[in-house]
């Protein structure tokens, strides 16, 4: 954050002060709402009879009310003082605020116009002879104030407030309604019975009925019934998706026509829902960078303002008709070119681009995600649990000399002591065909190459051609079956039992339905997709044909994916990096734009700057379009804010009174001012 920019809380508008995230402190954005609301009728109900008090006299009404001058003055002295003091407080302690600071904003101008204007009144009230004659009214002793100009000024200042707040609270309504989705309470089984309890009694552990039509209570795995679930509200998807028994539900999800029993884990503030709140609301704190250049911009436009004000009041004391005129139109000067507009927004528009997001299952992590989107011309990806579901199966088996079932029993008792993806496809595949496993002794993992040990009197190890070297090399003809299957897109292992290479197993991860869907979204956006995996080049080059993506890299071991990234970057391009596990963190840290599947680990989504809740890839290609949208709509605002602001400055300081005999009144500057942020 520049030093020059004021930040009066978290969340607030530098150039407003004004709180930007209504989801993450709603009650206190409520607060203040009510509390300018209070100040703007307060301040609108003394402002009506001072204005008709002050402009009586210009329409032949000399003594408005019976009021003789002197005393007209000092009504209007006390009717406009607790509209500027109490309803302007505000203003007035962000205005001492930039001069403490020296951090130069709106509230510089409002505070300098309406405190000029009223303190020049109060001593024109108080002390006239300090002024001289050329300040005194039709020759007399009376000398002009404008307590008028100081309270509309003030009131309009606090309608625009009051709008902008509104309009605020309204961004972030999608979100909002998002926390109202959650259902009060739960049925929860206790034995043979069923009570309905709050759901804040809710624990981790607890067994829930979920009736038809009912929201799920919290985040949790369905353990008995099977029915269709609504989750829009979370992925932003109208179909509603199977649950059966061993599948995770989501809080605040809407239950279809069955009956399910579910298991609750997480609960309160852990749901995903909660989470997600939470994670908007914490984005919408942050700063874009155009923002931080709209703010540089704004802080020097400020000062060049103040310059033009001074050198308004100059011209027109010395050449103007009356030295009145010159504390009007700096006044004006100053009214007018406050930059609301212009620290609005970009705030506003990163803030309803988050909501958005969430509401189609696409999580920002900061308002830089939102604008580094954009610029973003090649995706990296992951191949398993992006690309693919991230379930391998077992697919093909292919042995010599020897029994299958004793093959594949020995490969998988092996396996089983592995933790890695595909050797439980293996084990789970031998389980479904029946197979009996069997202990292993002496376990050995050789980093990038495979396993080896005992299973009962045979020695047994499953790897790469590279580890098949110890045991005479593998076959041609079976090295020729294995690169049929990894042009099918299969990842193929030899296994070696006894010292001799005797079998083939093939593990295949299916491509998830929407990849297919979503790559070809994401080259209509100028997308270069580049695919990453650990597997062979053929089987990358396998699956990258049949996906229609554009390179293929194969044999990626997993601290060199963030070397790939850099390599990228290094040749001029704005890299994105899509990924899953914990491997993936380092390159989704190195990228531009990290994006998480929200199916992944922690870790990963943690590094990402995107989440994609369900870890569906279309949602990158709606993460680009909002992206662009979003940053489109802030240059527009930015260019009508400037724009709006450079016009209105010359106008104020009196360009047309020589063409046309016009001035602009500082009360008409002030609504001028409003109307630009709304």
């Amino acid at each position: 954050m520049h030093p020059e920019i004021v930040q009066d809380g978290p969340g607030s508008c530098p150039k407003c002060g004004m709180a930007l995230v209504p989801v993450a402190g709603a009650e206190e954005d409520d607060t203040e709402l009510r509390d300018m609301t209070r100040r703007l009728w307060v301040s609108a109900v003394l402002s009506l009879p001072l204005v008709f008090i002050a402009m009586a006299p210009y329409f032949g009404v000399m003594q408005p009310l019976g009021l003789a001058p002197k005393v007209r003055s000092f009504v209007e002295l006390v009717l406009a003082t607790p509209v500027v003091l109490w309803g302007g407080w505000p203003f007035f302690h962000k205005f001492w605020l930039s001069l403490a600071n020296r951090s130069p904003n709106m509230y510089t101008l409002i505070g300098l116009g309406v405190g000029v204007a009223y303190v020049f009144s109060v001593l024109a009230v108080l002390a006239p002879g300090l002024f001289p004659a050329e300040f005194r009214m039709h020759g007399g002793e009376e000398v002009g104030a404008y307590f008028e100009a100081a309270a509309v000024i003030v009131t309009l200042v606090l309608l625009g407030e009051v709008m902008q707040l509104r309009a605020l609270g309204q961004t972030s309504q999608a979100i909002r309604q998002l926390l109202q989705l959650a259902p009060a309470t739960a049925i929860r089984i206790e034995g043979a019975q069923e009570k309905e309890v709050p759901l804040a009694e809710v624990q981790v552990g607890d067994r829930l009925r979920v009736r038809p039509g009912d929201k799920i209570p919290v985040d949790g795995t369905c353990v008995e019934g099977a029915s269709n679930v609504d989750e829009s509200m979370i992925t932003g998807e109208p179909v509603p998706v199977p649950k059966k028994p061993g599948d995770r539900v989501t809080g605040a999800t809407i239950n279809g026509k069955g009956t399910l029993v579910i298991r609750a884990e997480k609960v309160g503030s852990d749901t995903l829902l909660a989470q997600i709140v939470h994670r908007v609301a914490q984005a919408q704190r942050t700063r874009a960078p155009v923002q931080r250049l709209a703010d540089l911009v704004a802080a020097y436009f400020v000062q060049a303002v103040v310059v033009v004000a001074i050198a308004t009041a100059i011209v027109w004391a010395l050449f103007g008709p009356s030295p009145v005129y010159a504390l009007v139109n700096a006044v004006a000067v100053l009214i007018i070119a406050c930059p609301c507009a212009v620290g609005l927004a970009t705030p506003i528009s990163i803030t309803v681009a988050m909501g958005q997001g969430a509401l189609n299952g696409i999580l920002f992590r900061n308002a830089e995600a939102v604008e580094k989107l954009r610029e973003v011309d090649t995706l990296i990806v992951d191949k398993t649990g992006t690309l693919t579901a991230g379930r391998p199966e077992l697919t093909d088996l292919v042995v010599r000399g020897m029994d299958e079932q004793d093959a594949l029993a020995a490969i998988a008792s092996l396996e089983r002591a592995s933790e890695h993806p595909l050797a439980q496809a293996i084990v789970k595949g031998a389980e479904a065909r029946g197979v009996a496993l069997e202990p292993v002794a002496g376990f050995e993992s050789i980093t990038g190459q495979g396993v080896r040990g005992k299973v009962g009197e045979h020695e047994v190890a499953v790897g790469s051609r590279r580890l098949m070297q110890g045991f005479g090399g593998v076959p041609p003809a079976l090295a020729e079956q294995a690169d049929a299957l990894r042009a099918n897109g299969r990842t193929a292992l030899y296994a070696a039992i006894d010292g001799r290479v005797a079998a083939l197993v093939a593990v295949a991860d299916p491509i998830k339905e929407t990849t297919a869907e979503a790559v070809r979204l994401l080259k209509a956006e100028g997308v270069r997709i580049v695919m990453l995996s650990g597997d062979s080049r053929k089987t990358a080059e396998a699956v990258a044909r049949q996906l229609g993506i554009d390179e293929a890299i194969g044999e990626v071991a997993p601290e060199e994916k963030a070397e790939k990234v850099k390599a990228l970057q290094a040749e001029g391009r704005s890299v994105a990096m899509a990924g899953d596990g914990i491997n993936d963190a380092p390159a989704l840290a190195q990228a531009h734009v990290g994006i998480a599947m929200g199916t992944g680990t922690d870790v990963a989504i943690e590094s990402a700057g995107v989440t994609l809740v369900k870890g569906d890839l279309r949602g990158i290609a709606k993460a680009i379009r909002l992206s662009h949208a979003t940053m489109r709509n802030v240059k527009q605002n930015l260019f009508f804010a400037f724009v709006y602001n450079a016009l209105g400055v010359p106008v104020a300081a009196g360009v047309l009174y020589p063409f046309f005999g016009l001035l602009l009144s500082p009360i008409f500057a002030g609504a001028a001012m409003a109307a630009s942020s709304v």
